[in-house]
Parts: structure tokens; sequence; C-alpha cells
């Protein structure tokens, strides 16, 4: 493990009120002692007191960079388990470079993307799981995403993981125990215990697999596409939902040919939009081009909102629609009901059973009822954090499936009569699986391609 001083400028690189350069590692505080002048003459930086703030001016010999607060945090108490300074500087970027420098210039070298979090991984400060959480902290587009980051942050997953991991242990350690010790420890109908705690175990590892569908939804946003036949309205719902006009919305049918992608939040939820071509046949070779991008996108999303034009009768358009959302999460819009309604909510409930609602693009009427809808569907209109754990990591989501896997194989082999001893490879292979999520089963090229992903002052 390294144990170098290393320093990164640790705000976003642009003109701003202040800005913070980070300095971590052993000789932290004597290369601030090098260029930090306090401004009443106070002690050298390496005396002051753990967690406190001084003020003063970073100096490059004489030449003064500066004017600056510099915080003193003393291990193990700070966000890497190391002696760490923070900079508080102007936020200009030519300020920050030269006093990012100056660091430099007396005795530390540049941080690695991420190093700062991994040295807190490798210290025992946090686990993996939390330490990938700080990155979908900083990139939450959603008031969900980062509630449930926090969440993770805060340790709901690495808690979970343990516990079952702890069971696992002690299950392991009880028939290894068992096995060299037969005269002190009895396998007798201990085979239908297990399988009890196997299941208890297994239910409760494929509950946290199963969050992950939620939690990708969470993190990234739910695919939304809005289908509908030419001029049924869809780019003008577009329109209200983006809050401004990015489709153009005309009385001729197949304006809309390509595809437009939008990312919006309805209420705490972020939705992926994407307005398609109307779908209909047609000759038009660039029409049919956008109405076949249409069905693809269709059939890739979390969610279809199909618009109707109510002022006329479904036609085989619609048909074809229908027929392609049945077995799809999806919302029909009866737009247009500022017209004379030929299509009516009973007439689509005949052939399509899905949540409808009457909706008037034009005079804005039912979009809050369909951003409501949208909520209650994918999270019953609410999600807690307090109890439940969702999983947003497309790394954690593979090693909890293999973690299934081995604990069916398991439940298997017990119902199969298998011998104790072959039972434990596959629980063993269960508790290794399990300790890749918080990082206690890992590698180190694992560990560097995680943090490579962060930005380089965290």
């Amino acid at each position: 493990m390294k144990t170098d001083t290393i320093a990164a400028i640790a705000t976003a690189m642009s003109n701003s009120g202040i800005g913070i350069v980070r300095i971590s590692g052993e000789e932290a505080f004597l290369i601030a002692d090098r260029i930090f002048r306090p401004k009443k003459g106070e002690k050298k930086v390496s005396e002051m007191e753990s967690h406190t703030v001084h003020y003063g001016y970073i100096m490059d010999g004489e030449e003064t960079i500066d004017e600056v607060l510099l915080l003193v945090m003393r291990a193990p108490k700070t966000y890497t388990c190391e002696d760490v300074v923070e900079i508080d500087c102007h936020g200009g970027i030519l300020v920050m470079r030269r006093l990012l420098d100056t660091v430099l210039k007396y005795g530390a070298r540049p941080a690695e993307p991420g190093e700062f979090t991994k040295r807190a991984f490798l210290n025992g400060r946090i686990d993996l799981s939390q330490a990938e959480s700080v990155i979908d902290v900083i990139n939450a587009k959603n008031d969900l995403a980062l509630k449930s980051s926090v969440s993770q942050l805060k340790g709901s997953v690495l808690e979970k993981i343990r516990d079952i991991r702890q069971t696992l242990l002690h299950e392991l350690a009880f028939i290894e125990s068992a096995l060299d010790d037969p005269e002190h420890y009895s396998l007798d109908g201990y085979t239908g215990e297990l399988e009890e705690k196997m299941d208890d175990i297994l239910n409760r590892t494929q509950k946290l697999l199963d969050s992950a569908d939620n939690g990708k939804m969470l993190k990234e946003g739910i695919n939304t596409v809005i289908v509908g036949k030419p001029n049924a309205g869809k780019s003008s719902l577009l329109n209200i939902l983006v809050g401004e006009d990015r489709a153009i919305v005309t009385e001729i049918a197949g304006t809309t040919r390509d595809i437009l992608e939008e990312q919006i939040q309805i209420g705490s939820v972020g939705l992926n939009i994407i307005d398609t071509a109307g779908i209909r046949d047609t000759e038009d070779v660039v029409e049919k081009i956008g109405v076949s991008r249409s069905k693809e996108y269709m059939n890739k999303a979390d969610l279809v909102i199909y618009v109707v034009d109510s002022s006329t009768q479904l036609d085989e358009n619609d048909r074809e629609i229908i027929s392609s959302i049945q077995d799809k999460k999806a919302i029909v819009l009866l737009n247009k009901s500022d017209l004379e309604m030929k299509t009516t909510k009973e007439q689509l409930a005949s052939v399509l059973e899905k949540p409808c609602l009457i909706i008037s693009a034009k005079e804005r009427r039912g979009i809050e009822e369909l951003e409501q809808l949208i909520e209650e569907m994918f999270f019953s209109g609410k999600i807690s954090f307090n109890d439940e754990v969702y999983i947003t990591n497309a790394r954690q989501k593979n090693a909890l499936a293999e973690a299934v896997k081995s604990l069916q194989m398991v439940i298997g082999s017990i119902r199969d009569g298998m011998p104790e001893d072959f039972l434990t490879i596959d629980m063993m292979s269960a508790y290794d699986e399990l300790g890749t999520i918080i990082g206690e089963v890992v590698g180190e090229d694992l560990v560097n391609e995680i943090f490579s992903k962060f930005c380089m002052g965290k």
C-alpha cells in the first residue's frame, strides 16, 4: 500500500467562489509547513491541533500565491485515515493550478483518479460498496438516486452482506469442526436445520438481487418511450414534460422522423424519455426508417407511454401498437380530449388492460395525474431507505447472481443427500462472491479499475 503523500484539486476546474486543494499522506503537515504562512504568526501546521481552521497565505519562497483558509485533520479521523490538509483558496482556475503546483513542488505527488477514496478503502474506513456509492452520490440524477446512494454510503449494503456472510461463516465453521472432531460435534439431523438456514439466506440474497432492476432505474432513470400513430400528440407531450419546445409540432402527420431523447425528472423519479416517429405503414423511405427505430426502442423500454388520438377511431396502426405492448409496462393516454372523443376508455379497456388516463396536451390537462401514476407504477409512490436496500451497481448485481446460484446448489445438494463436506464447497463459493461486493475478497486489478472511474480529487 502506498504511503507517499498525494495532492489534487478537489473542486471543479471552473471559476467559482472557492477552490479546494487536498493533501493526504505521511508528509502532509511537513509540506504544509513549507508553504503556509499564518496571518498572525501561529505555530507551524505540524504543531496545530486536529480539525482546526487557520487563516494565512500560501507561499512559494517569498512569492505569495493566495490568501487561504487551511484545515488540519490528523489521522485516523480523516477521509483517508491519513494526515490530511485541505487548502480553501479563491476559486479561479489559474490560482488553483498555481497552488497545486506549489504543493507538488514542495514534496507531494499528483493523486491518481479516485486515490483519496481508494486509500479510505485500503485503510479500512469504508468498504467497497461504500466506495462505489461515493461516485453514485456525485453522479446522482434525481432525488431517489441520491437518497439510495447516501443510504449505501452510510453502510446499508455492507450491513446486509456482512450479516449474510456471518451466518454462512458460522455454518461453515460448524461443519469443519464436526468433521475434524466428531466426538464433540455431531452432524446427526443437522442437514434439515441447515436447509432451513440456507433457504433463509437464499431469500435474503435473492431479495437484494431482485432490487437491482429498480436500483438501476433509480440510478440511471426509467427508459421511457412515447409511441403512437402520427399526429397523436406525442411531440406535444414531450414538450410539456421537458418544459420547452424540443420537438417540432405541426398538423402534418409524420413530422417526427428521427428519435428525440431527453432526461427529465417527474417528482422524485428520473426519466430517460424518447419521442419516436409515428407508427404507421408508409412508403416514405426516411419515415419508414423512423418507424423501424420506434419499434426497436419500444421493445427495449422500461416504460411505454402510448398516446392515442381520441378524436379518431382506432385503426390498424393502433392495433399493431396494442399488440406490441401487451406484455410491456405501459400507460395509455387518450389525448385530444378537448375535441369530440371517438375512442373511449371503455373501448381501449376491451383490447388492452393497461392504466389509462384522459388528457389534453393542448390544454395541459392530465399531466399531473400522469406523473403520479408513473411514480406509483414503479415505486408505489415512494421509497423508504430506512430498511430497503437497492442494488444500483452492475458489479454487485453479478456477484449476487453468482451467490444465488451457489446457494441454490447447496440446497439442491442437501435434498440429494450429499455429504456435508461437499456442501461446504458451494457455501464457500457464495461466501466469497458476497465478499467481493464489500471488498473482502477482491483482486488488486478490480480495485484499480473501480477507482479509475473516479474524478481526480476524490
